[in-house]
């Protein structure tokens, strides 16, 4: 029994499938490639070309076309004319405004023009199939299936090609909107400040001070303790000062004892009588010198010079200790004050006006700040307790109606005038810069 002949139709058909399934499969890289040459298993042809990008994109029977040669010349002609029909169909020399002759040394004389256009009516490319033999109906329609498939396989490989380029067109975009907002928000003015540790200090301060070189013997007051006019603050060791008042009562008491017997003997010898102003001299002298011991000894008790709180350290540190005249030993001051002093890092000083705004934030209560305006600051630097060297700035509270307790320490915020954030931003590094290139 023999085997049923198969109709040649779905020869055909089954070779469509499979070459339509070959082509979606097809590697962008190779798709061109393979649109020349495969197409040969579903429609017979002797040459193909296909239309790329206004190029010629692949030719039949050869991997990699000779761009300078005579024949692609020719053909890039060609199918640049066929480009402009934008519909299939059988076309010739005269169609596409070649000469018959080298159409026929190039081509066969059947040609058929097979647009590649998406769904929106844009070529994506285009083949021109030859051969001998005229194109029938049937063929008509098949290249025009494999021309669809074809026009979405073109499609499918240039969308990846175009989403970069939107893509990296929009990056581009959003790149230059970017830097465009950071430049213009690097121009806003804001005002330039700096933070410094701050201390509530006594705006009227009387300086306890020592009276004479000596030793410290007791402290009567304890530290922030309350103290009124005339109390005794101090206590001076008065061994010394006491002996020397009276060696100075001794030296009066003999001056005085010569002068008399002088004065006696004066009566009856002139050379005596002479001597009675120099001994007179010496009386004064050892008075002075007596009365100036005896006010030295009241003053070993240093009293408070108004009314007020003792500010000082630990009175331990002081009972004992070697003072020198006129060294401060505490503060008598009132128990509030709207005074500030600040300790600003020589590297953290910008330009400040006169009555520049102050904001203190205090340690014991920071989410309540105060407001206040700078007075003046120091012409110099000095090293702050901590080592740094800094500038002594003082500043003065607007809002506390009755000042603020001695002593209180906290974070001071002194506001500058205003100045573009870029510079505000890049003052440090600047001058970091600048130090490093000893500019």
């Amino acid at each position: 029994m023999t085997a049923p002949a198969v109709h040649p139709h779905l020869l055909r058909l089954s070779a469509l499938i499979d070459l339509e399934r070959r082509a979606r499969e097809a590697a962008p890289a190779e798709l061109p490639y393979f649109m020349v040459n495969e197409t040969l298993a579903v429609v017979p042809y002797q040459q193909a070309a296909l239309w790329r990008r206004g190029r010629v994109g692949a030719v039949s029977g050869v991997s990699s076309p000779d761009e300078s040669g005579p024949y692609h010349m020719w053909l890039t002609k060609a199918l640049a004319g066929a480009g402009k029909l934008g519909h299939a169909g059988v076309v010739d020399a005269a169609a596409l405004g070649l000469d018959p002759a080298a159409w026929a040394e190039w081509f066969p004389p059947e040609a058929f023009w097979l647009p590649l256009n998406d769904r929106r009516g844009r070529m994506l490319g285009g083949l021109l199939l030859g051969r001998q033999d005229p194109w029938h109906a049937a063929e008509v329609q098949l290249l025009e299936a494999i021309g669809g498939t074809y026009a979405l396989c073109l499609a499918v490989a240039d969308r990846p090609r175009r989403y970069r380029r939107a893509f990296t067109h929009r990056r581009s975009w959003l790149w230059l909107g970017g830097l465009a907002i950071a430049a213009a928000a690097s121009m806003i003015p804001i005002r330039a400040s700096v933070l410094a540790p701050a201390e509530v200090v006594a705006a009227t301060p009387f300086p306890v001070r020592a009276p004479f070189d000596g030793v410290v013997d007791s402290i009567h007051v304890t530290p922030n303790a309350p103290v009124h006019k005339g109390d005794v603050l101090i206590s001076f060791d008065t061994t010394e000062r006491r002996a020397k008042a009276e060696v100075a009562q001794k030296a009066l008491e003999i001056a005085r004892a010569e002068y008399a017997e002088a004065s006696q003997q004066a009566m009856n010898d002139a050379r005596t009588k002479g001597r009675l102003a120099i001994l007179q001299s010496k009386v004064n002298q050892a008075e002075l010198e007596y009365q100036y011991d005896r006010t030295m000894l009241q003053r070993a008790e240093v009293v408070a010079p108004a009314d007020g709180v003792a500010v000082f350290d630990d009175p331990n540190q002081w009972i004992g200790r070697p003072v020198t005249l006129g060294e401060r030993i505490m503060v008598v001051a009132p128990p509030t004050s709207e005074d500030l002093d600040l300790s600003v890092p020589v590297n953290d000083v910008v330009t400040f006006q006169d009555s520049a705004e102050v904001l203190f934030f205090p340690n014991v209560s920071p989410d309540r700040p105060w407001r206040g305006h700078l007075r003046y600051a120091s012409y110099s630097s000095a090293p702050s307790p901590d080592g740094v060297l800094a500038y002594q700035f003082r500043a003065r509270l607007d809002d506390p109606p009755g000042g603020l307790r001695l002593g209180l320490k906290g974070t001071a915020k002194v506001f500058g005038a205003h100045e573009p954030f870029v510079l505000w931003a890049l003052r440090r590094p600047i001058a970091v810069v600048r130090t490093w290139l000893s500019l």
